[in-house]
């Protein structure tokens, strides 16, 4: 049986005047047919435009508040089990993405704690120091007064190598009150959909404040009478997507591209006893594992410090063990001949590099579903093929690694750190400087904490204008008071 879907969320605009396409996914033996909605520049037009109304009479005059309130009850239904929408996404994510189910479910239900009321507190705390900005003039240190305001329109571009993550950025859209409208990946049409009608049911009002719609990345399409109507162009994905849609963006509009990053790890001494590593390398698994290193935080490679009690050929082994275990837990998704071929030519650069006498082995079936590629001398940080390949590097002392990774400065994100106190804050600065920009325990290296600066970077402030009342203009008003005496300076 064939489990359909129409996916979007267009306000104002009839399903019947709108064309559609099927896009057909097939895993774990079933199949799902999502219809995606095909709008002319007209329809694009008019349906951005609308949000941006919608959100000056609705979300602008919310306060902050309000809008979290909202945003944690729809979380707090999909947290629910038993709810509709949860069982809905449960049941289809896994076929649309071919991920193992459980994994999916175990991995969704951790993503979506974090946003929580506390949570999304924490989000407008960590970007602005009197959150009240975002609902009125407060008063600003150097004098007069300041206020954040949204961009009327924000434009989304979503990536779908992970499910949920659209709420990221819809998230920080609702609180900075912007009309958000958001284009669907191909790869994974579902959860934002189910979203955007579930925020809706929660908070009726806000049933005209977002779009979800689709095209075509790559061809010409709708997006320019978007990019037209938008204030601020959030987009994720590839370098050459980016690269596309800022091409396409007016040069007056703000454009902000997430690009692709990459994650490591490392391995210290003190986490290399006969009881901390083997937990090191079942947590270091699980970061390897969940979505198939698809997330911009998970790791490709890991160096293990020398000198511990475990070495870190023994560390690659008990790894080795725990992606076997996890396989039978969490089986790989099937890989398309693409990928196929990415895991192959990957695995045959690991074996010649062992034929060549680099002291190095792979563990790992010919035809297996994970492969850890171990080298007694530190191999240069790269990506692998993903997919649950892994590179594991001996190095004598984990500042070996800041020259490895230097190089690719541009593409660093986060760092899974397993390392005694006195190392982490000195560490933490050597990797910062060098590039990285999230510091993460094993075991958690894909699962960021609430209000984490994506990239480095500001989630809401990036988002918004601050304008100000001087403070010579406070004083200019009160001479044009009821109570100002005639002839005061």
């Amino acid at each position: 049986m064939t489990d359909r879907l129409r996916a979007g969320h267009l306000p104002g605009l009839d399903a019947a005047d709108v064309q559609w396409r099927e896009l057909r996914f097939a895993a774990h033996g079933r199949e799902a047919v999502v219809e995606v909605p095909l709008l002319t520049e007209a329809q694009m037009q008019a349906l951005a435009r609308r949000v941006g109304r919608a959100a000056q009479e609705t979300l602008h005059r919310m306060p902050v508040d309000a809008i979290i309130d909202v945003v944690d009850r729809a979380v707090a239904r999909l947290l629910d089990p038993a709810d509709p929408v949860r069982r809905r996404l449960d049941d289809l994510l896994p076929v649309v993405t071919g991920y193992d189910p459980e994994m999916v479910r175990l991995g969704l239900t951790a993503y979506l704690q974090a946003f929580r009321a506390p949570q999304l507190r924490r989000f407008v705390a960590q970007d602005f120091a009197n959150p009240k900005v975002l609902d009125g003039f407060q008063p600003a240190v150097k004098g007069g007064a300041v206020r954040a305001f949204g961009p009327r329109v924000l434009a989304h571009g979503w990536a779908g190598n992970v499910p949920g993550l659209p709420l990221w950025s819809l998230a920080c859209g609702l609180l900075v009150k912007a009309g958000n409208v958001g284009k669907l990946p191909s790869a994974e049409p579902v959860f934002a959909s189910l979203l955007a009608r579930l925020l809706a049911e929660v908070h009726p009002p806000l049933a005209d404040c977002l779009a979800v719609v689709w095209w075509k990345g790559g061809e010409a399409g709708p997006d320019v009478a978007l990019y037209r109507e938008a204030e601020v162009v959030l987009a994720y994905g590839g370098n050459a997507a980016l690269r596309e849609v800022r091409e396409r963006v007016p040069v007056t509009t703000r454009f902000l591209g997430y690009g692709h990053k990459l994650g490591l790890a490392l391995v210290g001494r003190a986490a290399l006893d006969r009881q901390r590593g083997p937990a090191a390398a079942r947590l270091a698994a699980l970061d390897v594992v969940r979505f198939e290193q698809q997330g911009c935080y998970s790791p490709h490679a890991l160096y293990v410090e020398r000198g511990g009690a475990m070495a870190p050929r023994d560390f690659a082994q008990h790894l080795a063990g725990e992606l076997a275990n996890l396989e039978q837990r969490h089986p790989r998704r099937h890989l398309s001949l693409a990928e196929s071929a990415g895991v192959a030519g990957w695995r045959q650069s690991a074996e010649w590099r062992a034929l060549a006498g680099q002291g190095g082995e792979l563990f790992g079936d010919e035809q297996g579903p994970w492969a850890v590629a171990y080298s007694e001398a530190p191999q240069p940080f790269a990506p692998s093929a993903g997919h649950r390949c892994v590179q594991v590097s001996a190095v004598d002392a984990l500042d070996d690694v800041v020259p490895l990774v230097q190089p690719h400065a541009a593409v660093l994100q986060t760092l899974g750190l397993a390392a005694d106190p006195s190392e982490l804050h000195r560490l933490a600065d050597v990797f910062g400087q060098a590039g990285i920009t999230r510091i993460a325990p094993l075991g958690a290296m894909t699962q960021p904490e609430a209000g984490w600066h994506h990239d480095g970077r500001f989630n809401l402030a990036d988002l918004v204008r601050i304008v100000e009342i001087e403070q010579a203009a406070e004083r200019a008003a009160d001479r044009l008071a009821p109570y100002a005496q005639e002839g005061s300076p």
